[in-house]
């Protein structure tokens, strides 16, 4: 288990973002009302071991928002990823209760493997590794559309460089289309992953920690591709950056040991935030 933060030590009086540890403040921008796309309500998780990695977790997804979880390596930023498209199902033993209400529909109460298909295409992921398959970048590309969709050969070139130019690749591969995408840099393959995953429109993207093993202009390129793509997707990442949590996102949840401590706006999350663990966490107070 992760060891308890030490909290006895009050972080300094002023709570807003240290500019050398976020690199810029999150500026207060008002939100119109958004419709809760995903609803958790009194999520716990367990694993095999009995293990309890999330604690009573309620917390509202937005529409067409990003909602940034951050938190210290073992809170339970990535198993929450992992309920809202039931990945953990994947595994022995582990189990989930509560309610995870994707458009007011229990997702937890799902049975059968289909309909638990039809939701892995509504949620989406792509993981912290680049995982392209083992195929062309074309094909790549092609395989997703095919999941949702049969087009002729001219439509489906044309899909497949929309949604390259989405993830800001054709420009770099438009005459590389036939190479392996395993063949590709780092940073290209984690953009081609989240190209096959838009590909196969996802209502909701999961990201989890989709940065954390590329360069920064490949990273700046998919901070741009996410800012993007909220307009036709709801999307939910986890980084260990708060940098870029503070650039991408709308909501910022701070969780810690399996427990959701706080959930705001991102400036309220980085410039006022009400719980001392977040204002620690944040501050680089923490421990």
């Amino acid at each position: 288990m992760p060891e308890t933060p030490d909290f006895t030590k009050e972080p300094p009086a002023k709570a807003g973002i240290d500019v050398n540890v976020a690199g810029s403040v999150p500026r207060a921008r008002a939100l119109a009302p958004a419709h809760e796309k995903i609803s958790v309500r009194h999520l716990d998780f367990f694993y095999q071991d009995g293990n309890r990695a999330l604690k009573d977790v309620s917390v509202p997804i937005y529409q067409n928002r990003v909602t940034a979880f951050i938190g210290p390596s073992g809170c339970g930023k990535s198993t929450l990823l992992r309920v809202f498209n039931r990945i953990y199902d994947l595994y022995r033993g582990q189990r989930a209760s509560g309610e995870v209400l994707l458009d007011g529909e229990n997702i937890l109460a799902l049975k059968r493997k289909a309909h638990l298909g039809l939701l892995r295409q509504r949620i989406g992921m792509v993981y912290q590794a680049p995982a392209p398959f083992p195929m062309t970048v074309y094909d790549n590309i092609a395989f997703a559309i095919g999941l949702t969709r049969l087009l002729p050969k001219g439509e489906l070139d044309a899909e497949v460089e929309f949604y390259l130019r989405r993830a800001a690749l054709w420009d770099e591969l438009k005459d590389e289309l036939g190479q392996k995408g395993s063949d590709l840099s780092g940073g290209q393959q984690q953009r081609l992953c989240i190209a096959r995953a838009i590909a196969a429109r996802p209502d909701v993207l999961l990201l989890d920690e989709p940065c954390s093993a590329i360069d920064p202009i490949s990273t700046a390129k998919i901070e741009q591709t996410i800012d993007e793509l909220k307009a036709d997707h709801t999307i939910v990442i986890v980084t260990h950056n708060l940098q870029q949590a503070a650039r991408v996102s709308d909501h910022a949840g701070f969780m810690l040991l399996g427990e959701l401590v706080e959930f705001a706006d991102v400036h309220s999350i980085f410039v006022n935030p009400t719980d001392p663990r977040t204002r620690a966490f944040i501050t680089g107070h923490f421990g």
